[in-house]
């Protein structure tokens, strides 16, 4: 079997540094920010509708709750994520730990409808230096082949299965105590990892610390927020609406604007050589497409389940709980035993087409399945997937990357994983309410009708969903190179926190 070496070289430092002793109570730190972060992507939704009700506003303006926070959070990643190589990552990571428990804090008491989407925005811009800061330690603090792979799939389940848990625990909160307590919660998980923080994390900045690109920054955060906002619109607004064209067509051209000045600039945001390596770009993709995909489950199986089947919030977190199981068995199947014997080729492809059974599977739900026969065995078939592509895919486009580019690599995976939501969210929203719109026409509006548009509108989604991870089978099954993935051995392994 061929051996495919990855050029650990790219900005790297001249002098290796111990990995440190404590580095697994690292890893237990960084994982418990990344689940404070991963589940404010769901923990929230859940809740909306009695926050709704508490603040008194509008349907119409519901979606800001959820859009201040993906707003915030995507177009700040890269910032945040070269903040934490300039400034040193311990900082950046406390920084935006304190500062999303703060705003945490602040939307869960809001009084009003504003004080709650200021409190969401403020969310996303913490999280926006704590996502890439946390990844970026993960990366610096374990080098060893055999640890690294241990701790990213620890970190990669997290990633997958936070989503769900977001969906348990919201449901939770929710029916037991507030709906402010969705928000209460963070206060528990930054408290701990603050503290951790404290005590665990090495102190350091950079010796010699280059120049803030300035207008990269500009324009990579404008084209960023173009687009999460015009993705966004789609949801309320017809693609045809200018507020969904026009913002995204110049978020666009203001991410191409960003690509040529990184060719030019003297100290660049993002370097592109971090995106031009094969490996790092096939899971740049995997990422930013399983983001995509994974919203035709956590989403429309929400709806399904809730509106349709009529579980309770609790219920509907329960019943997420064997794909979450599913996810970390293959998170360190994946990156323990089968990348370090065959590479990335041959694993991630199948965990795409997993997904794909798993998503065609559900379009054969109907109003009278059951948890048992028809739900459980596509979402069990579906963890076990992603738990194929996600660990993996977040620890090789990582690797090889040396300190002084890993904050911005790391905002790139979230950047690709955020966009990905983004534009799964809208099209699939947009589609599956055109499909239901369509199914309508005709026919008499009575609950049968009615239940049967649902159905309909959620098989249109799951199709596209499956069709998100088809495409994802072949670009990675194209892309990645064979072979097992070796570290190369002259490369420094410089610890840079």
């Amino acid at each position: 079997m061929t051996n495919t070496a990855v050029d650990a070289r790219v900005g790297t430092t001249p002098q290796a540094e111990p990995a440190p002793a404590h580095r697994w109570w690292v890893l237990a730190v960084i994982g418990l920010a990344q689940l404070m972060v991963v589940l404010d992507a769901t923990i929230v939704n859940i809740a909306l509708p009695s926050a709704q009700h508490a603040l008194g506003f509008n349907d119409s303006d519901r979606q800001w709750v959820v859009t201040a926070y993906s707003l915030a959070f995507g177009s700040l990643l890269l910032l945040g994520g070269r903040l934490a190589d300039l400034l040193g990552r311990k900082l950046v990571f406390l920084v935006g730990i304190v500062g999303f428990a703060a705003s945490s804090a602040l939307a869960g008491a809001a009084g009003g409808f504003e004080v709650l989407v200021v409190g969401r925005a403020l969310q996303g811009l913490f999280g926006a230096l704590l996502a890439p800061a946390a990844l970026s330690l993960l990366n610096t603090t374990f080098t060893d082949a055999k640890e690294r792979a241990k701790a990213f799939g620890i970190f990669g389940a997290i990633a997958g299965a936070g989503g769900g848990i977001g969906l348990l625990l919201g449901g939770l909160l929710t029916e037991h105590l507030s709906w402010r307590w969705t928000l209460y919660v963070n206060l528990i998980f930054a408290v701990l990892a603050f503290t951790g923080g404290l005590v665990f994390l090495k102190r350091g900045a950079p010796a010699n610390r280059p120049k803030l690109d300035i207008p990269g920054v500009l324009l990579v955060s404008a084209g960023l927020f173009g687009l999460v906002y015009g993705f966004s619109n789609a949801e309320t607004h017809h693609w045809s609406s200018p507020q969904t064209w026009g913002f995204l067509a110049v978020g666009g051209l203001l991410l191409i604007a960003f690509t040529w000045w990184q060719t030019r600039a003297s100290h660049p945001l993002l370097p592109l050589r971090v995106l031009l390596h094969r490996n790092r770009a096939a899971s740049f993709l995997a990422v930013a497409i399983s983001g995509a995909g994974m919203f035709g489950v956590f989403l429309f199986l929400t709806y399904y389940l809730q509106a349709s089947l009529g579980y309770s919030p609790v219920q509907t977190g329960l019943a997420f709980l064997p794909m979450i199981g599913g996810i970390m068995v293959t998170a360190q199947l994946s990156t323990n035993l089968l990348i370090p014997r065959w590479g990335p080729k041959p694993v991630v492809p199948v965990g795409m087409a997993m997904a794909v059974v798993g998503m065609v599977w559900f379009t054969t739900l109907g109003l009278g399945s059951t948890y048992a026969g028809n739900i459980l065995p596509p979402l069990i078939i579906t963890g076990l997937g992603f738990g194929l592509i996600l660990p993996p895919a977040m620890s090789l486009a990582t690797v090889g990357i040396g300190p002084s580019d890993a904050g911005v690599a790391s905002a790139a995976v979230n950047t690709m994983q955020q966009i990905g939501g983004s534009i799964g969210t809208a099209l699939l929203n947009t589609l599956a309410a055109s499909a239901a719109s369509a199914y309508l026409v005709g026919r008499k509006l009575d609950p049968q009708v009615l239940g049967q548009a649902q159905l309909h509108s959620y098989s249109t989604a799951y199709w596209w969903s499956a069709g998100f991870f088809a495409v994802g089978m072949v670009v990675t099954a194209v892309l990645y190179r064979k072979g097992r993935i070796e570290q190369d051995p002259d490369a420094p392994k410089a610890i840079h926190m």
